[in-house]
């Protein structure tokens, strides 16, 4: 098993910026992507951003691009979201994910492990 834990959320204005960490414990070496999701309330939860523990590639989704940045510090085993530019459509809870093989990292049902989710609110 592993456990997820994030952290970071909060309240910020439009173009500010926030960083979200997840703190990875237990089989850690059994997760080979990490990925970063939000949902809104009445919506399915949104890929934001990945990253390959080994070789560090990273993706993301359109809506985020130029602004998020996603990183990895194997020694702390923690990944980081550094949120640049929020917009209030950026508001969500936002959730750490973890996978044990390098397919579909887009798809949130692919993944095997969960944090607890951590709100971000950007307002207007």
């Amino acid at each position: 098993q592993v456990q997820l834990v994030e952290s970071g959320g909060g309240l910020v204005q439009a173009g500010g910026s926030l960083r979200l960490s997840c703190a990875a414990s237990g089989r850690i070496f059994s997760t080979y992507v990490m990925g970063w999701f939000r949902q809104t309330p009445g919506k399915e939860r949104e890929f934001v951003s990945g990253i390959r523990w080994i070789s560090g590639s990273t993706y993301y989704a359109d809506s985020v691009k130029g602004r998020f940045t996603i990183s990895r510090d194997n020694a702390k085993n923690t990944v980081y979201l550094q949120m640049n530019s929020l917009k209030p459509d950026d508001t969500a809870v936002y959730y750490c994910a973890g996978k044990e093989n390098l397919y579909d990292v887009y798809q949130p049902d692919r993944y095997d492990y969960w944090g607890q989710g951590t709100q971000v609110t950007v307002s207007s």
